[in-house]
């Protein structure tokens, strides 16, 4: 190989990984919901970590609703409502 060669590559790979910049791990200004790219090790476990928070937010926000739905058939005095609306805040409210 000749030297020329040698130099060209070596100058190549030095400039590949000095000058590559890597993405970050996650969209740390962003929030939760808004996230969509995520990389390597730390960015895998912020997804992780946003999925879970986003299943527990999905779930108190379903068991909000149902208090207020109930609240709502207990003055509407409907009795199957409310039995329904109790089975959801049993389900979904920890």
């Amino acid at each position: 190989m000749s030297i020329i060669k040698l130099l060209s590559l070596s100058l190549i790979v030095l400039l590949s990984a000095c000058g590559a910049s890597q993405p970050p791990p996650y969209q740390k200004d962003r929030t939760p919901e808004d996230r969509d790219q995520y990389s390597g090790a730390e960015g895998l476990n912020q997804q992780q970590k946003d999925q879970t928070y986003l299943m527990d937010k999905e779930l108190s926000d379903k068991c909000t609703a149902a208090k207020i739905d109930l609240a709502i058939t207990e003055a509407d005095n409907n009795a199957s409502e409310i039995k329904k609306q109790n089975d959801l805040i049993s389900s979904t409210c920890i």
